[in-house]
């Protein structure tokens, strides 16, 4: 690894199911359960959106990160928007700039659907998440609400 504060250079791609297993570890790092089945189901839900994207830090073979996004109409707007519905670098990636990589990465394939802004949500306990967020431009703008329905 590089020293502190220096970014590691890895390569941003879109992930494909030969990568579930890394998904997966990333996942459960980020405090969702998820086998290595389960990712290769969901990289192919993705995988079959246009308006979806996941990509994938790999830094010689290995899953250091992933950025989840979602490129969807927005109403209120009257243009398109993106979500970023999941972001994570592995535990022994951060601060390397990995984490910043995977965000510009997402912002210009938000660009590119013509995307008006871009939005990233995080739960109210991950302050690190929050001031990571803050640092790279982006600002708190609204409070969420969730309701499950069924197993979700």
């Amino acid at each position: 690894m590089s020293s502190a504060g220096s970014p590691l250079r890895p390569l941003l791609r879109r992930a494909t199911e030969s990568d579930a297993a890394g998904v997966a570890i990333l996942l459960v790092e980020l405090g969702y359960e998820c086998s290595a089945a389960d990712a290769a189901e969901r990289i192919r839900a993705m995988n079959g959106e246009g308006r979806q994207a996941l990509i994938v830090a790999d830094l010689h073979g290995e899953l250091c990160g992933l950025v989840a996004l979602d490129v969807m109409y927005y109403l209120p707007l009257g243009r398109n928007t993106c979500r970023i519905t999941a972001l994570v670098v592995g535990d022994g990636f951060r601060q390397f700039g990995v984490g910043r990589a995977l965000l510009r990465e997402a912002e210009q394939i938000a660009r590119q659907h013509g995307a008006a802004r871009i939005e990233v949500t995080t739960a109210g306990h991950r302050h690190e998440a929050h001031d990571f967020y803050r640092a790279c431009g982006y600002v708190e703008s609204s409070l969420r609400f969730v309701k499950r329905l069924g197993d979700a």
